[in-house]
């Protein structure tokens, strides 16, 4: 179906399509129809049928070249990266671990589904609706078993411990995500874990919750929760692609610079403020919601946060770990 000027963006930016990317798929209609203007001339006696068949030719054949733009991927991968489920992405394997100990986001779950076997299926919430403080003392003291450890020096403001849920954002992810996910479900004061995830649990562990969790995080959570930037910049459905540029090359400065290349229209969706560009700002969102609050929380990187070393700039490298490789493998 054809996307009206009035309808949502397939990009998923939540604007109308007439204010996002109609220009650059116009851009690409234009050119097409200079290719096929090209043909005819050298062509002029194409019947109408002819013509067609010249068009879905050079569409297609533009659609499958590798772009630079997009680091090599053609635009047809780069959509199939955009909204294919998991289940039919291409030229990339997901594959659950054989271990997942590293991975504070499954670490996490684990304790909430054993805290609820324990007492028949379900365990109190406090009074807020949080998960209970014997539970938050547990997860806070996995912290030294974690990669990230290394860097969360400061307890009082660690993403990785906390008092309570509330002061406990890798926790409260790690929470929401399992209700997403249709693991856990909160009912009348109380954490409920769903018998066929009970069942699930028994037979396979905490394996089984790994490609459901990761969906919802990629998929229903909302990244812009955490954070205090607009919530009109929406970056999920590009998180295959900066993946995978992150795994080639480990390097936060490239990887912005290449989203800002391939996906323009983000920049658009920022203001040019006196002290950041639509780029400056376009990075920390990356940084802060795919890198640490993404990438981080489920182990699959560590980031040094540190900006300056000695008063000098230091490069933003992101530790790939093991997790992330045994987790992605992609063919390109």
């Amino acid at each position: 179906m054809k996307t009206g000027r009035n309808d949502p963006c397939p990009c998923g930016s939540g604007k109308k399509y007439k204010h996002c990317c109609i220009n650059a798929v116009s851009k690409q209609h234009a050119e097409v129809f200079d290719d096929i203007a090209q043909t005819l001339a050298m062509n002029p006696n194409l019947s109408l049928d002819e013509l067609n068949l010249v068009a879905q030719h050079k569409m297609a054949e533009r659609n499958n070249k590798p772009h630079a733009d997009f680091c090599g991927l053609s635009p047809n991968q780069i959509e199939n990266w955009l909204y294919a489920p998991l289940s039919e992405l291409a030229l990339v394997t997901i594959t659950t671990p054989a271990d997942l100990s590293a991975s504070p986001v499954m670490r996490y779950l684990t304790l909430m589904l054993d805290e609820a076997i324990k007492q028949n299926g379900s365990f109190k919430a406090t009074t807020k609706g949080n998960l209970p403080a014997k539970l938050v003392k547990q997860a806070s003291e996995l912290l030294p078993e974690f990669a990230v450890a290394r860097f969360e020096t400061e307890q009082s403001i660690s993403e990785f411990t906390g008092s309570n849920e509330d002061k406990f954002n890798a926790l409260h992810y790690s929470r929401l995500l399992a209700e997403c996910a249709g693991i856990i479900y909160k009912k009348t004061g109380s954490f409920y874990v769903k018998k066929a995830a009970i069942k699930q649990y028994q037979q396979q562990g905490i394996r089984a919750f790994f490609l459901p969790m990761l969906e919802a995080a990629i998929k229903q959570y909302n990244w812009a929760y955490l954070d205090g930037w607009s919530e009109q910049v929406h970056l999920q459905p590009f998180w295959l692609f900066m993946l995978w540029r992150l795994q080639s090359h480990a390097s936060l400065e490239k990887l912005i610079e290449e989203v800002c290349v391939a996906f323009p229209t983000l920049l658009q969706q920022l203001p040019d403020k006196r002290y950041s560009s639509p780029e400056e700002q376009l990075g920390m969102l990356i940084e802060s919601r795919f890198v640490v609050r993404f990438l981080q929380f489920w182990g699959f990187v560590t980031l040094d946060p540190r900006r300056y070393l000695n008063g000098v700039k230091v490069q933003r490298k992101a530790d790939i770990e093991p997790l992330l490789t045994d987790s992605f493998s992609f063919m390109v």
